[in-house]
């Protein structure tokens, strides 16, 4: 039962960064709102490792967790809360990044062995089309903030998802959760930080909804989500779990019409539909490791 409510609950809660991002954005720099975030999560997962004895990742695991935090955290979060607030509409970030299941498989047959079967592509295919469908209502009149610089910003975003997902798989799986997390904020304040010092200002303004924003996005997202996400790759097939992000696009939308009022478009309902269909068609699908290729 765990198992199978395990990949839902992860939807839920990763989509929710989206929706935390637009109330704290307004209030603080990205790369300051993040590397606060991050410090902050760093100092809460010490306390708790110390507090139960936890054990520490060797010299080598502890290596391999900051490598995932530079990609997974300061890449891809880095690059994504930067576009957005270069103009970049978050619609279109979010389809940028929804190539994410098929680059993901593209490279986990050549580097973890996993074999990708017929039914599978079909379901990335059908998948990438549904998530399509499902923003195109939105991404009417957005040139303005779509220029070289947060294209190539997205792009760099979707290889530092992607490359984070799979070193993880490929390396990291053996390392234990809660102290190998600290290690990987402590590689995306790596990121983040220097970042914030060199291009932005500190502004910060100091409201009630940047704290909410701050606190969700702390033991939601970077505790919650991202240790559901650790689990979820260290159990199966890293390409099947790259699968589950084309279910965040729609569960946003759903979550924009109840929470602000956006409106859903008929052709958004088909393209949610065509996504869980896609989802399906990729969870019936049996990616297995080729013989001899190491997993992590």
């Amino acid at each position: 039962m765990l198992r199978r409510l395990a990949p839902i609950v992860f939807v839920l809660l990763w989509s929710t960064g989206f929706i935390g991002a637009r109330l704290g954005v307004p209030f603080a720099e990205p790369f300051t709102f993040l590397t606060i975030r991050f410090a902050l999560v760093v100092a809460l997962l010490l306390a708790i490792c110390l507090a139960f004895n936890m054990r520490w990742p060797t010299a080598t695991e502890a290596r391999h967790a900051f490598v995932v935090g530079v990609l997974l955290h300061g890449v891809y979060l880095g690059c994504v809360f930067w576009v957005i607030d270069r103009g970049m509409p978050a619609s279109v970030s979010a389809l940028i990044i929804s190539l994410q299941p098929i680059l993901t498989a593209v490279f986990a047959m050549p580097l973890l062995g996993e074999r990708i079967d017929t039914r599978h592509w079909l379901g990335l295919g059908l998948g990438l089309g549904g998530v399509a469908l499902v923003l195109s209502s939105s991404l009417g009149g957005t040139a303005a903030g779509i220029t070289a610089a947060t294209l190539f910003g997205g792009v760099l975003s979707l290889i530092g998802i992607t490359a984070g997902t799979i070193y993880h798989r490929r390396f990291a799986c053996g390392t234990d959760l809660w102290t190998g997390a600290v290690f990987q904020y402590l590689g995306a304040l790596c990121i983040t930080g220097p970042a914030a010092l060199l291009s932005e200002k500190g502004n910060i303004v100091w409201s009630g909804q940047l704290f909410f924003a701050l606190i969700w996005l702390i033991f939601v997202l970077s505790i919650g989500a991202i240790m559901l996400l650790m689990v979820l790759i260290r159990e199966n097939a890293v390409s099947r779990v790259a699968s589950l992000f084309y279910l965040v696009p729609p569960v946003v939308a759903v979550q924009a019409w109840f929470l602000f009022g956006s409106r859903l478009a008929p052709i958004q309902l088909v393209g949610m539909l065509a996504v869980v269909v896609a989802i399906v068609l990729v969870g019936m699908a049996r990616p297995n490791q080729a013989a001899g290729a190491h997993a992590g």
